[in-house]
């Protein structure tokens, strides 16, 4: 099914647009780890384990890609193989998205623009394994992942192991603070590290139920607010790779790439690939492990919020609005009422109005103020 979005045009998969229209719920999915991530054909197999572990909680896989000037909201078989089996396909951000649509190429989408992607297709829930942030010394170079900056433009909740151990995961906590997206850790105390169980930072909160995380996405979003919502789950112990360990060989790693003048944007995979050099390749694995375990908790998210996932969005159509949502006042469908004039609030807002005018007359030259001139 196609649809535009103003100007973008969405190519939903079968499965994906009759989940849609059905009110079943749909978790999207990067394409980027296809292409980006692991050795063909392990990327191939691993992206269709993810898509497994969604399904497996209950939810539809929209795996999210650029193609021919479209959108692809849902990808076939055909399509994984190709993206994994192709080199040269490009890494697609939130900024680049704009011009590789014109041009009409392959584009495998990061984790900033898949939100992007994802809110343009009426798709609230996003899976990933860890998430970009503030890097490492940057307060000399100011990188910092357009993933962090997305999060504060798009409507959908993300589901991921928390962020890649190479950053500044302080300073990438302080940032999501600074610019109010919740960060909420499932069944866990620390806000993880990709493949590591801790960070060593406590989570801001911790929920183990998941119809309480859903209310509060769903109260995020009616409080006013247009930013994502993270939600934080651990790889599995038995997977994970020891914090110090990966702490020493992205020290080195660092020292490494000053040396060499590795910067900006291949900082990431250099720095991805002295660790999984250093740990002998454990950190490839752990990689694996923690795609399908954030999915698997990414298809459970969204069965207590249907009310949130619906059809392709209308752009020309307002915002709907849920029948449980709370209304201006709290009162689930009722809109803001009328106030008559000066009852309930309103005297004291014409006092405070009178006040003010007060104030105003009495800075001006010449006025009578108790007796004499001001």
């Amino acid at each position: 099914m196609t649809r535009e979005h103003g100007r973008v045009p969405l190519v939903y998969s079968e499965e994906v647009a009759d989940a849609l229209a059905e009110g079943r719920p749909v978790v999207a999915l990067e394409s980027n780890v296809i292409t980006h991530g692991l050795p063909y054909p392990d990327n191939a197999a691993t992206a269709r384990k993810v898509e497994d572990a969604v399904r497996a909680g209950g939810a539809i896989p929209a795996t999210i890609c650029v193609e021919g000037g479209q959108i692809k909201v849902g990808m076939t078989d055909e399509d994984v193989e190709r993206f994994a089996s192709t080199s040269g396909i490009p890494k697609v951000s939130s900024r680049d998205l704009p011009v590789v649509l014109a041009q009409g190429g392959l584009g495998a989408l990061t984790v900033a623009s898949s939100v992007v992607a994802a809110e343009l297709a009426g798709i609230p829930f996003f899976s990933s394994a860890g998430i970009g942030g503030v890097h490492r010394g940057a307060e000399k170079t100011m990188d910092v992942s357009s993933d962090l900056i997305q999060f504060t433009r798009s409507k959908v909740a993300v589901v991921c192991a928390g962020a890649k151990s190479i950053l500044d995961l302080n300073l990438t906590m302080e940032y999501l603070e600074t610019h109010c997206v919740p960060v909420v850790s499932y069944r866990s105390d620390d806000f993880p590290a990709f493949y590591c169980v801790s960070s060593g930072i406590r989570s801001p909160q911790r929920l183990d139920d998941e119809q309480v995380i859903a209310r509060a996405v769903d109260n995020h979003w009616a409080l006013g607010n247009n930013s994502s919502f993270l939600i934080t789950t651990p790889v599995r112990e038995e997977d994970a790779i020891d914090a110090s360990e990966v702490d020493a060989a992205i020290t080195g790693a660092m020292a490494a790439a000053e040396r060499d003048g590795v910067r900006g944007n291949a900082i990431t995979k250099y720095l991805m690939r002295a660790v999984d050099a250093a740990t002998e390749g454990r950190s490839s694995r752990a990689n694996m492990s923690v795609l399908v375990s954030t999915a698997e908790v990414g298809g459970v998210w969204p069965p207590p919020m249907r009310g949130m996932s619906g059809r392709p969005p209308d752009p020309s159509a307002a915002p709907p609005r849920s029948p449980s949502a709370p209304g201006r006042f709290g009162v689930p469908g009722k809109p803001y009422p009328r106030i008559p004039k000066n009852q309930g609030i309103a005297p004291a807002r014409v006092r405070a109005v009178q006040t003010s005018h007060r104030v105003r007359a009495l800075s001006r030259p010449g006025t009578q103020r108790k007796g004499r001139t001001v």
